[in-house]
């Protein structure tokens, strides 16, 4: 059945297919298995690209085979090549817990990107437009959203919630789905991808061992955009010092350094600041409160040097600056914070004084320009039409925590699987889930070194959703296509050591 025709601005005619049932505007929830396929065209590297978009509803089964609940999914398809033994499949999930996929869906690697500035500002009139960048010339793209994100909801209300809200329980429901998926879309001879940003970084470490363990799938790559601790401790010491080469690129982003320096390139101060971090920071800070004075000193005013903090403060707090209080005190005689996820972003407070910012201004900006694009853009562009609300964040708590092994999850279906590889990206002003962490998670996640020939980490001059900078979508696109090509081996290349 055809719903009414638009149009993209490269005037493609798009004819909207319904399967199953017809959503209706009328029905505030959605039925649990439903799709409304669109076929379009993209411009990616010179080359048009064909493809379908299937946005739908897949259902969650509980013991008993009954729903108890759906997740919203859309997935792109490159449609003039049927091969799809060669064609691989990346999924795609975000991360909060409990947020949606909508920001790499139409702010990274999708064919619709939001209109924003070139640094990442909200522009208006709200909407997207096409990415020329998108890696689907490369992949074909499952974006997912979990119980209770984007348009996912449970349909069961007396379902158990814990089998849902919590790491292992979001992994082991989430690889069933996927199974499912795969068969349905015939899609089990493919290559495939993960790709997890934020707490999705978690998600899919965790799931890549399950696929492996429990459904019996194999991956060919997991990519890790700014990624979480995944269960690697780094308590004390370490995570205090770790803080350091974060409050370096700032620092050095606000023009807040010692002259000397503020006249470096960012990479040059990046690998002066972790060196002392690593050589010198780290062993100081085990002697803790033995620690002799003069080397407080000395150790407070390279800190001050680096992070563009006053020698004072660093000493006030016994050399344990915390995020927040670094995010709020960095440019506090200018009148301005600086953003959590994305430092390059300001705020503005009611207040000086104070231990933390009032609000977080990237987020802020974010959901200005991510929220009314994504809205628009099912309703009008891929034709799905409902009144159920779509959540930037669902609620998912209590999200159960413990027995986060994700990393060494990830790590055993490395040594289990001689194709699978990993690729980090990160960006240098993301003061959530900091570029040295996820340093410092790649060098510890293998204590052997006998994996890190398959492992790869990229950095970017921008924050956690380093992709809204032009230049930055551009180049993480880049790495992520090389990524898919290079992770595909020859044919017929056994799987062996």
């Amino acid at each position: 059945m055809l719903k009414k025709p638009c149009f993209f601005s490269i005037g493609i005619l798009l004819v909207l297919m319904l399967s199953a049932q017809i959503i209706t505007a009328q029905n505030r929830s959605l039925p649990p298995d439903t799709t409304v396929t669109s076929y379009h065209e993209l411009l990616i590297g010179g080359q048009t690209i064909p493809y379908s978009a299937t946005v739908g509803t897949q259902p969650v089964w509980d013991d008993d085979g009954n729903v108890s609940a759906y997740l919203h999914y859309t997935y792109y398809k490159r449609t003039d090549t049927d091969e799809l033994s060669t064609r691989p499949l990346m999924i795609s999930f975000n991360g909060g817990p409990g947020s949606a996929s909508v920001w790499m869906h139409i702010g990274y690697t999708g064919p619709r990107f939001l209109n924003i500035d070139e640094e990442g500002y909200p522009i208006q009139p709200y909407g997207v437009g096409p990415n020329n960048h998108s890696v689907l010339d490369a992949t074909d793209i499952l974006f997912v959203n979990p119980v209770n994100t984007g348009y996912s909801r449970l349909v069961d209300k007396e379902a158990n919630r814990e089998k849902f809200f919590g790491i292992q329980a979001d992994i082991s429901y989430l690889a069933e789905w996927i199974n499912t998926f795969v068969t349905r879309h015939n899609r089990w001879q493919s290559p495939k991808f993960l790709i997890g940003e934020s707490y999705g970084t978690t998600r899919v470490a965790g799931l890549a061992l399950e696929l492996q363990n429990r459904q019996w799938m194999y991956l060919n790559g997991v990519i890790l955009v700014s990624p979480t601790h995944m269960g690697i401790d780094r308590d004390g010491p370490v995570g205090i010092a770790n803080r350091l080469p974060y409050f370096a690129a700032t620092a050095w982003y606000h023009e807040a350094l010692d002259e000397e320096l503020q006249s470096l390139d960012l990479y040059e101060v990046l690998e002066q600041a972790e060196h002392f971090t690593i050589n010198k920071l780290t062993p100081a800070l085990i002697h803790g409160g033995f620690m002799p004075e003069e080397k407080r000193m000395k150790m407070a005013e390279e800190m001050s040097y680096f992070s563009g903090l006053p020698k004072q403060t660093i000493l006030d707090y016994n050399l344990d600056v915390d995020y927040a209080s670094f995010w709020k005190l960095l440019l506090q005689e200018r009148g301005y914070t600086v953003g959590r996820l994305d430092s390059r972003y300001l705020g503005i407070d009611r207040m000086n004084a104070g231990m933390r910012p009032d609000y977080w201004a990237e987020l802020t900006s974010w959901l200005h320009s991510f929220t009314p694009a994504i809205n628009y853009y099912f309703r009008e562009e891929l034709g799905f039409e409902t009144d159920v609300k779509y959540n930037m964040f669902g609620p998912v708590h209590p999200w159960d925590r413990s027995n986060d092994n994700t990393a060494e999850n990830l790590r055993q279906a490395m040594a289990q699987n001689p194709y699978l590889n990993v690729l980090f990206q990160v960006g240098y002003y993301d003061g959530a889930t900091t570029y040295f962490n996820a340093k410092y998670s790649m060098w510890q996640m293998d204590p052997s070194g006998r994996l890190k020939d398959r492992m790869r980490f990229e950095g970017y001059r921008s924050g956690h959703m380093m992709y809204l900078r032009h230049e930055d979508l551009e180049l993480s696109n880049k790495h992520l296509r090389e990524f898919i090509l290079d992770a595909v081996p020859p044919k017929g290349t056994p799987a062996r050591y």
